[in-house]
Parts: C-alpha cells; sequence; structure tokens
C-alpha cells in the first residue's frame, strides 16, 4: 500500500467521482474544486484500506455499502454551516412582512405548513417554529402547524432529531429566545419540547420531485445556501419544484448569496430589502409567457 497520509486523484478519478456525486445529489464540483474532494476525501481512503481513488469509486458503486458510503462521502465534502437565527434581517421580512398577512389568509383553516429544505442539522426549521409561536402567541393551540425538515445527510438529521446544540450553533440567537425557548446544561442547548414538537424531520433529496409532490402544497419554502452548489440545470429543476409545491400566495426565500434570475419562470422578487423572497407569478402572466 502507498503512503498513510494522502492518495492523490487523477482528473479522470475526479470527473468519475463528480459524476456519481452530481447524478445522486445534483451537486456540480466543477475542476476548480478538484483540491476539495481529494483533501477531504484521501483521509478517507486511507481509513478503509484502499490504494487509490479507482478502488473507491468501485467501493463507492458496487460494493453492498455503497449507500452508506454515499452518506459518509457527502457529509465529508459539504460543509453544514448553519445556526439559529442565520441572517436575522432576512428572519425578520419573514416574520413582520410574509408572516402576519399569510395568517390571515389561513385564518379560516387555521393550518400553516412551512418547508425547511436542505435543513442540515435543523437549526432553520427550529427557528421558523419559534418565530410562529411567538406571532400566534395563545392561538397556537387553535392552529395545526405544520414543519418539515429535509436533508439528504442522514448524519445531520440525527443531529436535528436530538434537539440538541452547541454554544457554537446558538452564537446568533438573541438572549430572549435562548431563556425563553432553550434549556442549558453542561455547555449544550436544548430545545424547548413544545417548540421540539412543531418540527418533523425527513431524509429527501431535492432531485426526488415525487417524493416532494407527496407531501402537497406549502405556504412557505425556505431553501438557503444549497442552490449555490448547483448548476443551471439542477437550479431550474429545483425551482421548477418549488413552484409546483407553493401555494398560489406562499413565499420562496433563498440565500442572500444566492439568486435565480437565470433559471426562473415561475417568482416574482418581494420588494423587501434583505428579504431575498418570492412568490409565484400571477397565472395569468404564466399563461402569458
Amino acid at each position: 500500500m502507498s503512503s498513510q497520509h494522502s492518495r492523490a486523484i487523477s482528473d479522470s478519478q475526479f470527473k468519475a467521482l463528480a459524476k456519481i456525486i452530481y447524478d445522486r445529489s445534483g451537486i456540480h464540483f466543477p475542476e476548480t474544486k478538484k483540491y476539495i474532494v481529494e483533501s477531504r476525501l484521501s483521509h478517507r481512503l486511507v481509513e478503509l484500506e484502499l490504494d487509490d481513488f479507482d478502488q473507491y469509486i468501485a467501493f463507492l458503486t458496487m460494493g453492498p455499502y455503497q449507500s452508506d458510503e454515499f452518506q459518509e462521502m457527502f457529509n465529508r465534502i459539504t460543509i453544514n454551516e448553519t445556526s439559529f437565527f442565520r441572517n436575522e434581517p432576512q428572519l425578520t421580512v419573514f416574520e413582520r412582512q410574509v408572516l402576519p398577512p399569510l395568517l390571515e389568509a389561513r385564518e379560516r383553516t387555521k393550518r400553516l405548513r412551512i418547508w425547511s429544505a436542505a435543513c442540515s442539522t435543523g437549526e432553520e426549521p427550529f427557528t421558523l417554529a419559534i418565530i410562529v409561536h411567538r406571532a400566534l402567541g395563545v392561538r397556537l393551540k387553535d392552529w395545526n402547524v405544520e414543519i418539515l425538515g429535509t436533508d439528504i445527510s442522514e448524519r445531520a438529521l440525527k443531529v436535528a432529531d436530538t434537539g440538541e446544540y452547541s454554544s457554537y450553533a446558538m452564537r446568533s440567537t438573541p438572549e430572549l429566545v435562548k431563556h425563553r425557548y432553550f434549556r442549558e446544561k453542561n455547555g449544550l442547548w436544548t430545545i424547548d419540547e413544545g417548540i421540539r414538537s412543531m418540527v418533523n424531520f425527513e431524509l429527501h433529496n431535492l432531485k426526488d420531485r415525487l417524493a416532494a409532490k407527496r407531501h402537497g402544497i406549502w405556504d412557505v419554502v425556505f431553501c438557503r445556501n444549497v442552490m449555490i452548489y448547483f448548476d443551471a440545470e439542477m437550479k431550474r429543476r429545483v425551482v421548477g419544484m418549488f413552484s409546483d409545491q407553493l401555494a398560489a400566495d406562499g413565499t420562496l426565500f433563498i440565500g442572500h448569496s444566492e439568486n435565480i434570475r437565470d433559471v426562473n419562470d415561475h417568482f416574482e422578487a418581494l420588494p423587501y430589502t434583505q428579504g431575498f423572497c418570492y412568490q409565484p407569478l400571477k397565472a395569468s402572466a404564466t399563461k402569458a409567457a
């Protein structure tokens, strides 16, 4: 066996691995990111006692553990960087501009459905649950609030299921929120059980349009900081999926470093500074297009 410290990846091996990643997840790794794949996976080859990336690709595509290994690989090549109340100005737009008229529109059915797509370890859907809890107050008991957090990473969802977070995950959280909605013990912050019960988690690949369809129509979709990893075709497919699954008066929120202008035939931007949010185009406008 070669050196125990690293494994080099050739151009052809990188292309093969990048295709596997894209086919299974929709995430695009251009050649400029070759060094990331090599540096994050070479130690994995050592752990598996594999000599080179050809052996690893075979292990990943033909071995009995290929599904488990894809999860392991995915966890190593992606960064689940998130926190509670991340990008607070955008969340303020949700809380003050989008949520009040939406709750008014749903007053008769008293049903609210929110999808946090690519939710990583759960900080985002729990944050949204806290915001909805604050907005409804004592009225919450009369409402059917469904918040779903989905991600492609099983490991991330296991963390979300525990409802326990480090101080680092709490770094953007207002002090009042900490004391009202969390319990701290031995450096870990545990989410309030009432908030925990408002959120469900599920494994979901954004390439899987049928799985999304099974969940029906959502009032709000948050999909932040994942489309930066997609090429134009994958972005177009995902944006189209969100269009299909959003209510006519629903709202899509994306990350502040993302844009959907180049793939967007479905949404119009809402005029809120720092909102980065969109509503479906009116039916007449869609037909005219």
